[in-house]
């Protein structure tokens, strides 16, 4: 039974952990990730997915009992694209069993909801209360994603190498056989395994390379140069020409952001009043507001964690008026390349909108 079991059932008379409402869409993007170790396919998730469309909000409640769907069976179907019932009834069971959703039956086991009651159907919310775990599982997903790449193109690079020897026939059966996994979809401990094994048969062992050190285009005796029409003047541009590649530096204050920006202490009361504290809560923010994590991570390479922290709380205050936040974060990183971002405008503006709220209020 999956670990998120233990999510959707809550001891009588134990404190509840309290947990952030978290975007539906992102979960569900998390767990398509994570399937594998979840233990759903993707006709599992397609049935999910039919259900978080009858979920009239994008935010998903963690409340037990906040988040209840109550379609029929025939209506699922049909939203399904026909699936049979039969079928639908399997993949609800599942998901029932893996604790990504809980069954509120009423006494005759029928799904529906009282305006001034209870409502009885299929609560959504211990997804919302694993949204943690999803997103672990999911890095530890993309992460053995990379291992099982880096061991494949190793792999295919001696298998090469032992085709370029002589003597082909001796480990043709090795050689089969590494074709063949290649072929298919494995897992880490046999590509080791018979690495391993291909490894201990080339006459003359691979060596890597020693990696070169990255050269900065900063460094003082790798200075970039453009060379203009005439090619007797050579225009050096050092660090600090106002036109090189890449975001300019902006200089925004602890206290300026600790100061304009402060819905983030809603969901994260805890977190320390530093950068550190900024970046822990970004790097949780971005996932729970619908932004993937290859956005993210590019986001991160381009302005460092600070400028990112920055900007995920700015977007944290306006997250209501932002319809795709990733395609909106992507927009800021091409903005800040280009030295159009202004940064400081960003933070004060976060202040400058509550005051104009607070107005017509």
């Amino acid at each position: 039974m999956f670990y998120m079991k233990r999510m959707s059932q809550i001891a009588v008379g134990q404190p509840e952990t309290a947990v952030q409402p978290t975007d539906k869409w992102a979960l569900l993007a998390a767990l398509t990730e994570a399937a594998e170790d979840v233990g759903v396919n993707h006709r599992t998730l397609s049935v999910l997915r039919a259900l978080l469309t009858f979920y009239p909000d994008r935010i998903l409640p963690c409340g037990p009992g906040c988040a209840v769907v109550f379609p029929s069976n025939a209506t699922l179907s049909k939203r399904l694209n026909g699936m049979p019932e039969s079928t639908l009834r399997r993949h609800l069971a599942v998901l029932v069993q893996t604790g990504l959703v809980a069954r509120q039956d009423s006494p005759n086991r029928k799904r529906f909801a009282r305006r001034y009651g209870l409502a009885f159907g299929f609560d959504l919310s211990p997804l919302a209360r694993a949204a943690q775990d999803l997103v672990n599982a999911a890095d530890s997903a993309r992460e053995r994603q990379r291992q099982v790449a880096a061991l494949r193109d190793r792999l295919a690079f001696v298998r090469a190498q032992l085709l370029n020897e002589a003597d082909v026939t001796q480990n043709h059966e090795w050689l089969e056989t590494a074709r063949l996994v290649l072929r298919r979809k494995t897992n880490i401990q046999t590509l080791q395994a018979l690495l391993t094994k291909l490894e201990s048969l080339l006459k003359t062992p691979i060596t890597t390379p020693p990696v070169s050190e990255k050269m900065s285009g900063s460094h003082i005796e790798n200075e970039r140069h453009i060379q203009g029409t005439n090619k007797k003047n050579i225009v050096r541009k050092t660090s600090t020409d106002p036109d090189r590649t890449g975001p300019k530096s902006q200089t925004v204050s602890l206290g300026d952001v600790l100061e304009n920006c402060k819905e983030y202490a809603c969901y994260f009361p805890k977190a320390t009043s530093d950068w550190s504290g900024l970046i822990s809560v970004s790097n949780q923010l971005h996932s729970m507001i619908g932004i993937e994590r290859p956005i993210y991570d590019f986001a991160l390479q381009r302005l460092g964690p600070n400028m990112t922290a920055t900007i995920m709380l700015c977007m944290l205050e306006k997250i209501g008026q932002i319809k795709n936040p990733g395609a909106y974060l992507r927009g800021l990183v091409r903005r800040a390349e280009t030295g159009s971002l202004n940064l400081r405008a960003m933070v004060f503006g976060c202040q400058l909108r509550k005051l104009s709220a607070d107005n017509f209020a």
